[in-house]
């Protein structure tokens, strides 16, 4: 990855940052310093089991899935179509571990990965952390209330329904697999569902 690009990556979490709270020169310069601008090549892992959970992700361009595996078969927990947050799940008490959940880019994908003891220090030494973590943690627990709503609608036309209602992007760039296993429906179900709505439509 050109520097250029690694420049433009990290100048893009600290936007964001800057959009949540104001940041000392120091902050800045730890960020620099410490985080990891990543290219990740489509269906590519970012994160899976065998690997320890030390970064949260910053998706600044392209698509990311988290999911889990039953038996065979993938989970789809959350899609990210990126300018967020993401990780995998870990208890916040227990030390770094590997975690059941993989990240996966669904197309070409720039993220920043933020190692999670950077993210200690942070919170340590720059007040502005605890605001800006304050404001993060808030979004998160609206989009995973968001997503248990979804989970608990017993119709699953009215599942993808409130889906398409929460979600304001484009969903043909969501392979459908990715949303119907997201949705707790099968692939053939959710295209039923689809060719019903467009025909409702026209």
């Amino acid at each position: 990855m050109l520097e250029s690009r690694k420049q433009f990556l990290v100048n893009a979490v600290l936007n964001y940052f800057s959009t949540l709270c104001s940041i000392t020169p120091g902050f800045i310069q730890e960020m620099e310093k410490n985080v990891k601008p990543l290219l990740v090549k489509k269906n590519k892992y970012i994160l899976s089991p065998i690997d320890n959970n030390d970064y949260v992700f910053f998706v600044a361009t392209g698509i990311v899935r988290g999911f889990i595996k039953d038996d065979d078969k993938e989970i789809t927990t959350w899609i990210s179509l990126g300018n967020e947050f993401v990780g995998a799940i870990q208890h916040p008490e227990e030390n770094i571990q590997p975690s059941i959940e993989y990240l996966q880019a669904l197309e070409n994908s720039e993220l920043v990965a933020i190692p999670n003891l950077l993210i200690d220090k942070l919170y340590e030494n720059y007040h502005e952390t605890n605001i800006i973590g304050r404001k993060i943690l808030a979004l998160q627990y609206h989009a995973a209330s968001e997503r248990a709503i979804i989970a608990r609608i017993p119709s699953a036309e009215r599942r993808y329904e409130k889906f398409l209602e929460m979600n304001h992007f484009d969903v043909s760039k969501v392979p459908l697999r990715c949303i119907a296993s997201y949705l707790g429906m099968r692939l053939e179900t959710l295209s039923r569902i689809r060719s019903k709505l467009v025909k409702e439509m026209a």
